[in-house]
């Protein structure tokens, strides 16, 4: 020990004085600063704003002050901080963006969800909102302790009453000296349930309570994809769910679709939100976005985005959400002070703790009333002994030189205390009235009615918690209201398929490249000859090439005229309605300019010995395993090498072992063995199927299946039905045979395909117009016939494509 001339000097080690130094003043952060409590919820700074604001009756039926007077009591009297640290927590307790039930009710400029700042102190009110006062309600009945603030000349509250649940309602964020908190807000109703379904069955398990409260209810709506973060969140008390805005599309007159955001993730500045998305599409990241532009009013937000005709608002919204806040994530840390010690709580923990306050608060408070109510009966007892024997006790009040001696005379005749002395010198001589006398009486049967409710209160837990779920329900009924937030499947943690209804549905493709898909029940069967239902809108000359029957749960794979392969799932094919033009295929697959699909492949799933069987335009076929497509990459796969201006026709799936039978435009056709193509690989060219001359094509190839019939439709609308037996199975390779008698009545093949008596097929014309007919309405007849009229054409019509519908039958009507 060094001594000085005026004092002592101790030597201590600097690196113990170092450690106790940090760890005073990190514990005076994490308490005195930066975590809620988890009783009320609050901070420190929330808790003396709202508690300075109640000492000086800034309530919610009360005028509004401005807010430089309420900052100046919290710094003088509780919070030696900074005005800007209090005015900050002042201005969000009053954000309806930033808290889910806002504890203040400010007037003027508080800031916006643009990221705008709130006007000076100076210039703006606040008044205490209704709700907060539920926080303080029944603080002056002793249902808290106080302490003294930092100067020792006031006391404050260590925690507010809190009759609602406030840490989970309104949640809270910050962050101390290694760690931080960040609770999400939730639904009062939500939480109230919550909390009394724990208080009758404590041994609910954190699943039951999910099945309560939902998740987080933020102030600004949005999206929570998925359930396992809140599920995780709130069994360990961390987690991470995925938030998203909520985007609707608007049709317009015009046929383009409009997107529009009217609900953003919590605390996501809408201002930059719009910045972020004009520097995507000026830094081309995004196309296909015409106009940006903010709609927002008092009424609500809204965030326009006009896109081109030929965009998919599907795809632009996926590429927002990828590269925006439109989607974020928000990391869930549920992390408050336990009895001043800071815990990472679950969900079951944090109402535990609530509830276990709550009977301290009611207990505290009626243990108050009661002192208070035998008071006040006590008192009562008093004028009730004087009303009694009013003319002794005004003889002896009379009779007395002074109050003293008349008060202990009083004490000494008719055994009574102190207090009830002084209360009947005090007493007014209307107490003498009858009326009087009767409501002293019946104050006093009042009076120990109470005093027998709070000794059977106190007396019974079970009846505290009756009382706070009572409270509770005020609560709920009072401030309750509907989610904001809503909750819906993550892609991530579920096959999004199992969101999607399996159906029977109609993929058409127009000569144009526009894609969509429509459920089959919107067609109705006709009679053969029918003029049909317009399947798709007509404009500038386009029409439908290729039309497919398939289930909305099954793989499809595009198969383009360069032998390129691209897969898709049938459902991720925007719907349409029925006239509707569609979707442009370069928005769901990145097919180049020159290429267009002529070949549709709907596939369940890859299996082991199953092939696709390719032919193309100038009668080449190829055989190779499924399998070896089994993989979907962004860009396509290659299916086939062509030769010079030859393309792709047909792909069919097979077992190996079938019959092919291909024929052309000018109606020869030639059956051969699968087997006599060998399996080949992916990018091999192929053998030659047909040898096709004067010019003539491959129009279209179908599996050769004694149980089926062979249906050849010509372009004029002629079509026919041959048992597939009349066309001999010959070497791959030739020439082949005539499989219908062809005219200018008739026009050249079409299509011809494989069908059953029990099916049913449409007829596309390059018009638009689909017709759907029996196959049994169809006649049979030889291979070299011409066939009937299926359906009838107006001039410079022709049918462009044949599908057959393998669906159950439905009724006509």
């Amino acid at each position: 020990m060094l001594e000085t001339n005026n004092s002592k000097v101790l030597p201590r080690d600097i690196n113990s004085e170092m450690e106790q130094s940090y760890v005073d003043y990190a514990m005076s952060v994490i308490v005195g600063r930066a975590l809620p409590d988890v009783r009320d919820g609050l901070k420190p700074v929330h808790r003396r704003i709202l508690f300075a604001m109640n000492e000086l009756n800034i309530v919610h039926n009360k005028p509004h002050k401005k807010c430089a007077r309420v900052v100046g009591e919290v710094l003088g009297k509780y919070h030696p901080h900074g005005d800007t640290a209090v005015y900050d927590a002042l201005v969000r307790m009053a954000q309806d963006f930033s808290m889910r039930y806002t504890l203040l009710d400010g007037h003027g400029n508080f800031g916006s969800i643009d990221g705008d700042a709130a006007a000076a102190m100076r210039y703006t009110e606040v008044r205490m909102d209704k709700i907060s006062q539920m926080m303080l309600a029944d603080i002056e009945k002793e249902t808290v302790d106080f302490r003294l603030n930092f100067d020792e000349s006031l006391e404050e509250p260590w925690v507010l009453p809190s009759k609602i649940p406030n840490l989970l309602v309104n949640g809270a964020a910050g962050i101390a000296v290694g760690m931080a908190t960040n609770i999400p807000p939730h639904n009062l109703s939500e939480v109230i349930d919550g909390a009394v379904s724990l208080i009758d069955n404590p041994e609910l398990e954190i699943k039951d309570l999910l099945t309560t409260i939902k998740g987080p209810d933020f102030p600004t709506g949005g999206i929570i994809k998925g359930k396992e973060g809140i599920k995780n969140a709130y069994k360990t008390g961390r987690g991470v769910i995925k938030v998203q805005g909520e985007v609707k599309y608007e049709k317009l007159n015009n046929g383009r679709t409009r997107i529009v955001i009217t609900e953003l993730p919590y605390q996501v500045n809408k201002a930059r939100l719009i910045e972020k998305i004009a520097d995507l599409v000026r830094d081309k990241k995004i196309e296909g976005i015409t106009d940006l532009r903010d709609e927002s009013d008092r009424n609500g937000m809204r965030i326009v985005i006009d896109i081109r005709k030929d965009a998919y608002h599907q795809h632009i919204t996926n590429l927002l959400l990828k590269h925006t806040q439109l989607q974020q994530t928000f990391g869930i840390i549920m992390l408050a002070l336990v009895d001043n010690q800071p815990k990472v709580l679950n969900l079951k923990q944090v109402l535990e703790h609530y509830i276990n306050h709550q009977r301290d608060v009611i207990t505290r408070r009626t243990k108050y009333d009661l002192k208070k109510a035998e008071a006040k009966a006590h008192i009562l007892e008093g004028l009730k002994i004087a009303l009694d024997n009013i003319d002794e006790v005004i003889k002896t009040i009379r009779g007395s030189a002074s109050a003293a001696q008349a008060k202990e005379e009083l004490i000494n005749r008719f055994a009574l205390s102190q207090k009830q002395a002084q209360a009947i010198l005090e007493m007014r001589l209307q107490k003498l009235t009858g009326l009087e006398r009767e409501k002293i009486d019946s104050d006093y049967k009042e009076v120990m009615n109470q005093i027998t409710y709070f000794k059977e209160l106190l007396a019974d837990t079970g009846k505290i918690d009756g009382v706070i779920k009572e409270e509770l329900q005020q609560a709920k009924d009072q401030f309750g209201d509907e989610r904001k937030t809503r909750i819906t499947i993550d892609e991530q943690e579920i096959e999004y398929e199992d969101l999607i209804a399996q159906e029977d549905v109609v993929v058409t493709i127009t000569h144009q490249g526009y894609i969509k898909r429509i459920p089959l029940s919107a067609y109705k069967r006709q009679k053969r000859g029918g003029k049909g239902v317009t399947a798709v809108g007509s404009k500038n000359d386009d029409f439908v090439e290729h039309l497919y029957i398939t289930s909305s749960h099954n793989h499809i794979m595009f198969f383009t005229n360069k032998g390129v392969v691209y897969r898709k799932k049938v459902y991720e094919i925007p719907e349409g309605g029925r006239q509707a033009r569609g979707t442009a295929l370069v928005n769901i697959i990145p097919i180049d300019k020159e290429e267009r699909i002529t070949a549709v492949v709907p596939i369940k799933e890859f299996k082991e010995n199953n092939y696709l069987f390719f032919i193309t335009k100038h009668g080449y076929v190829k055989k190779t395993q499924l399998t070896d497509f089994d993989s979907s990459r962004k860009n396509g796969l290659i299916a086939l090498t062509l030769g010079n201006e030859d393309e792709l026709i047909s792909a069919k799936l097979t077992d190996g072992k079938q019959e092919i039978l291909i024929g052309s435009v000018l109606g020869q056709g030639v059956r051969f063995k699968e087997t006599d193509v060998r399996n080949m690989g992916r990018t091999a060219r192929g053998v030659k199927g047909i040898n096709l001359v004067n010019k003539d094509e491959v129009v279209d190839a179908v599996i050769a299946d004694p149980s089926y019939d062979l249906l050849t439709v010509t372009t004029k609308g002629y079509g026919k039905r041959t048992k597939v037996d009349e066309y001999r199975t010959q070497t791959r390779g030739g020439k082949g045979i005539k499989i219908m008698n062809l005219t200018d009545k008739n026009g050249q093949l079409a299509s011809l395909k494989a069908v059953k008596e029990s099916e049913d097929i449409m007829i596309v014309s390059n018009k638009g117009y689909m017709t759907r007919q029996e196959v049994k309405g169809i006649g049979i007849f030889g291979r070299t016939t011409q066939g009937v009229r299926l359906v009838r054409l107006n001039k410079d019509e022709k049918v462009v494509a044949v599908a057959r519908v393998v669906t159950e039958e439905e009724d006509e009507e």
